[in-house]
């Protein structure tokens, strides 16, 4: 079963055990995926699912931030709610070493010399890890690797 057929499932589950919070969650994830298809007018696959949940998981944690620093732990418990219940989709992450081996490889597979190869060595990177590291620390590590490099 896709990660689409999969959320439909979870939705009517929700829905028959009457619970509203995972439901909502559910229904923001359905409406943002009928959206991009509608938008690019394509059937979404489970890599493009994965990026639609990521970027929603972005925009929570995002989110709780601000709230928390806004003094507004009522929304930020909100968005903790939902972000618990968007990342049970998100395949299982990575170790801080599986990610450093994939960069080593990845500076190694493309030959990348200095920072100015940044680009090849994200290029490499990102379809392999995406949804199951934080692109942000991908990419402060390939930086790192292509400075000492």
């Amino acid at each position: 079963m896709g990660l689409k057929e999969q959320i439909t499932e979870d939705m009517k589950a929700a829905m028959r055990a009457k619970e509203t919070a995972k439901l909502g969650t559910i229904r923001l994830i359905t409406a943002a995926m009928k959206q991009k298809e509608v938008d690019e007018r394509v059937e979404l696959d489970d890599t493009m699912v994965l990026a639609i949940i990521d970027k929603m998981v972005k925009q929570r944690k995002d989110s709780i931030s601000q709230f928390e620093a806004g003094g507004r732990q009522d929304l930020a418990d909100i968005e903790k709610a939902e972000l618990a219940i968007l990342v049970t989709y998100m395949p299982a992450g990575l170790s801080d070493d599986e990610i450093k081996a994939e960069v080593q490889a990845a500076v190694a597979a493309t030959g990348a010399a200095g920072p100015q190869d940044m680009g090849k060595v994200m290029g490499v990177l990102k379809p392999k890890l995406a949804g199951r590291a934080d692109m942000t620390a991908v990419s402060a590590l390939v930086k790192a690797a292509l400075t000492a490099a």
